[in-house]
């Protein structure tokens, strides 16, 4: 017996776990999209391709699985692209479908023909992908299927792409089942050295970054640090790495920092423990030379950038980071004499009164009268917000706002790229999300600039009909972009909107049940209203334009 293409390809999908897969339609892709329905594999449309495939990398990160996101040929494709560099940067397993007019005619005239003789887009992928191919003939499928789901679920997980054309699709061979892909769990034949390292050191500190997230090893880093004692700093990307109230958390390090941080990261550090981040210029902004520690140990499942940013003497502990942490706390054994003293007394003493006492303070409901703060809303919005909330973070000041000032309890997630950056992922990473985990409480954070970028795709969250909260900070400018120009360069020429949108109206001509909020008052009654609506809501807040958001380390 023999099956079309398509039909094998869906079936794999379909046996893989994947219930939802995202795009929008075109003649090229037609047949992918009817047979997944068929097969009962949910196609989700989306109203532009990169934000098909920014749903598909969220759907991967919380389903803990591969994400598929589908365009048609020549746009279709490219669209894609910057979505793809997103779920790279993520390490998110996503699987990029894309098509080609037909196979049998290229090198003739053909519209949105994606070969060589048109836009290449298999060449575009290669380079925001873990591997990039166009199948050619209908035997070539298990091959290229096999390596592409192979190449983004082991090692250093990640997007693929795969080019089919039309004509493939409906060709038939005899069917096949992939075996399962497991994520290998590789352990680093470093890693007997590392608590020596930590045992030797008088004062030793660790810098969780948005890998723990990814490795999901929340439980074992905090065993990890009671054990050992260490204190931790996190960067903008592994906010809720570990919980902010957690007595060894001195807060965030880098753009939306802590001055605590900043000042224990001052007191002489002769270990930096790194776990989970490439040390990019973000996580470090504010680093300086009073601050380089003496050894550094850097876990990380791959090691392009071990050694480089800081460079002192470094041990680099490649592989899954779950797998490794776990070794270390199985084969620790600790004295009951043994306990790593830091001088966390002196450095809390040291600590501005700001950062000591953020969530005490109360704020007016309004700033000089007019606006409310970005900082003054976060803290009024997170009374109301379940403990356990998985938060996805936009590119912008907003964010870092939620960074320095969001206090997250243990079983909250938070989810926020500090690498490549793309403006306004995090809407359709957050509808992926709570496709793939229906019972989570899912909340996006973005900016009014984020949200011209890609608040359409609200429009397939009020579609699927899912409870999401997009919470927007709207201060009518690109706030992050806008700071930066004015404290470095004096000037800010093109960052200013003359007519800001109105975020309400637009996320209720989606669908969108929304709120306008110019008060903390408002705040309060908006985020209760919209955790408890059964559909999509949108809370808009208009915020303070000349408030200074916490990003002018960076240079």
């Amino acid at each position: 017996m023999v099956k079309s293409i398509v039909s094998i390809l869906v079936s794999n999908l379909r046996k893989a776990g994947i219930t939802h897969i995202f795009g929008i339609p075109g003649k090229a892709v037609v047949p992918l999209i009817l047979e997944a329905e068929d097969q009962g594999i949910r196609f989700v449309l989306c109203r532009h391709e990169s934000g098909a495939g920014f749903a598909a990398a969220g759907y991967a990160l919380r389903k803990k699985t591969m994400g598929v996101a589908i365009g048609t040929s020549g746009p279709g494709a490219t669209n894609l692209l910057t979505s793809a560099a997103q779920a790279k940067t993520y390490h998110a397993p996503v699987l990029f479908i894309t098509g080609h007019p037909s196979m049998k005619n290229t090198g003739k005239a053909q519209g949105q023909d994606s070969t060589a003789f048109g836009t290449d887009v298999t060449k575009m992928f290669e380079p925001v992908t873990l591997f990039s191919s166009r199948i050619e003939r209908a035997d070539l499928l298990h091959t290229h299927l096999s390596h592409a789901v192979t190449k983004a679920l082991q090692g250093p997980m990640g997007p693929v792409h795969l080019s089919i054309p039309l004509d493939v699709l409906t060709e038939k061979i005899t069917p096949f089942e992939l075996p399962a892909v497991d994520q290998a769990s590789l352990l680093s034949p470093h890693i007997d050295k590392v608590v020596p390292l930590i045992r030797k050191s008088i004062l030793p500190v660790v810098l969780l970054g948005k890998g723990v997230h990814l490795s999901n090893a929340y439980d074992e880093i905090k065993q990890f640090v009671e054990i050992y004692q260490l204190p931790v700093i996190t960067t903008p990307g592994g906010k809720g790495t570990l919980p902010t109230d957690h007595p060894l958390n001195l807060g965030g390090f880098g753009l939306g920092g802590s001055s605590q941080a900043d000042e224990y990261m001052l007191a002489g550090i002769d270990l930096l423990i790194v776990i989970g981040s490439k040390l990019s210029d973000m996580s470090l902004a504010g680093f300086t030379p009073k601050m380089q520690p003496k050894q550094v140990i850097h876990f990380d499942y791959e090691g392009t950038f071990m050694g480089k940013t800081i460079q002192v003497p470094t041990l680099g502990i490649r592989g899954d980071i779950r797998t490794n942490i776990k070794y270390i706390l199985k084969e620790s054994r600790i004295p009951s004499n043994f306990l790593k003293q830091v001088p966390m007394a002196e450095v809390a003493a040291s600590v501005e009164l700001e950062d000591q006492c953020a969530q005490m303070q109360t704020e007016p409901i309004q700033q000089n009268g007019v606006f409310m703060t970005s900082k003054a809303a976060i803290l009024e919005m997170q009374k109301y917000i379940p403990k356990k909330t998985v938060f996805f973070a936009d590119d912008g000041s907003h964010s870092f706002y939620a960074i320095k000032h969001l206090e997250l309890s243990e079983g909250s997630a938070f989810y926020f790229d500090d690498v490549f950056g793309a403006m306004g992922h995090s809407i359709s990473y957050a509808l992926g999300a709570k496709l793939a985990a229906a019972n989570e409480n899912v909340v996006c954070i973005t900016g009014d600039g984020c949200f011209m970028m890609h608040g359409a795709e609200i429009s397939a969250a009020v579609n699927e009909n899912v409870n999401i909260t997009y919470i927007v900070f709207n201060n009518g400018c690109l706030d992050m972009v806008n700071k930066g120009m004015s404290h470095h360069l004096g000037r800010t020429d093109g960052t200013v909107f003359e007519t800001p949108v109105d975020v309400k109206q637009f996320a209720e001509s989606l669908g969108a049940k929304a709120f306008r909020c110019t008060n903390l008052q408002e705040v309060k009654s908006a985020i209760q209203d919209a955790l408890h609506y059964f559909s999509c809501s949108v809370v808009e807040l208009i915020v303070d334009p000349n408030e200074i958001p916490p990003t002018l380390k960076r240079g």
